[in-house]
């Protein structure tokens, strides 16, 4: 039986257009764009040239501090733009996707036969690395540093923001096999919510947390469950990531498919829709806008989240 933490303090803000439980694949892209800017405290170089053909998997930059840490195409195709702005900075690359979808072969594992060290070039040579948070500093993580734990919270109370239990049903299997490999890189921690059908995870730590926002907030829950002392560092991950990861594993596949709440008042019908990251915003609404007014596009939470265009790309974070 999980831990159980109440908290007294919050607020929950309810908005119009709440995402229902439907869901439904988005229209795939033409192009997709991997975007820098989303990994924060990382350094890009870029390691294709336009014209050149990928596969999904298939380093498109690399972190200049750390080359192992491989960032790679979500889509096969041609990559058709290196995008920058002022000082050739690195905007986007950008992957034109081809009619029929190859995957670079990262082999199928048994988590349980792997050392840590093994788990953690998987991540970094597949691009799942890139998902992992540092804390102190909120930055992507350092993979020479032994962390004391990982977090991860199973939920998030922001305004109209995606239910895991919605965008994680029937991936539980793949749920619990990236849990088996983050557990061998460090202690796991896992904060759940009421009700959560993540409740009964093995091999992690499972806390479930009983309040109103910002209850789903990891720093909250680290705060409360380890909090992190002078000269530590943890990691963070989201609950779908390391889904994903355990997908990798399972499949030896990177495959960056998400479950995303399209929501807000301006929406026709509020659902969620599978897409993978990279994707075109203008994709992902596409005929679900009620208005013709020009409206406030948000990627992520109404709080925390960017705001965005139809023109830009899913952010991976």
């Amino acid at each position: 039986m999980a831990n159980v933490i109440k908290l007294k303090k919050g607020l929950d803000i309810n908005l119009k257009g709440k995402a229902t439980a439907k869901i439904s694949a988005a229209t795939a892209s033409k192009v997709y764009g991997l975007v820098p800017d989303a990994f924060w405290g990382m350094k890009p170089k870029v390691v294709v040239k336009e014209g050149d053909t990928v596969k999904a998997g298939d380093a498109l930059f690399v972190d200049k501090k750390h080359p192992e840490m491989k960032f790679v195409s979500p889509v096969a195709g041609k990559v058709t733009l290196v995008e920058r702005g002022d000082r050739r900075k690195v905007l986007s690359v950008q992957v034109e996707a081809s009619a029929t979808q190859t995957y670079v072969d990262f082999g199928k594992k048994q988590v349980s036969s792997l050392s840590a060290e093994e788990v953690k070039n998987v991540l970094l040579e597949s691009g799942m690395f890139a998902f992992f948070i540092q804390r102190p500093y909120a930055v992507v993580a350092n993979p020479d540093d032994a962390p004391k734990a990982i977090f991860i919270s199973a939920f998030s109370d922001m305004p109209l923001a995606a239910d895991t239990n919605v965008v994680l049903k029937g991936k539980e299997q793949e749920f619990q096999t990236g849990i088996d490999a983050l557990a061998k890189i460090a202690k796991v921690y896992l904060g759940v919510n009421p009700g959560s059908i993540l409740s009964g995870t093995k091999n992690a730590v499972v806390t479930e947390f009983r309040g109103k926002c910002p209850a789903g907030n990891v720093g909250v829950q680290i705060n409360h469950v380890d909090p992190i002392n002078k000269g530590e560092v943890v990691w963070t991950i989201a609950a779908e990531e390391v889904a994903m990861i355990g997908r990798l594993f399972l499949t030896g596949k990177a495959d960056f498919t998400r479950t995303i709440a399209v929501a807000g008042s301006e929406i026709k019908e509020p659902q969620y829709k599978t897409v993978l990251i990279g994707a075109k915003i203008g994709d992902i609404v596409a005929g679900n806008v009620a208005t013709d007014k020009k409206v406030r596009l948000i990627d992520g939470n109404t709080l925390t989240g960017q705001q965005t265009s139809e023109a830009d790309f899913l952010l991976a974070h």
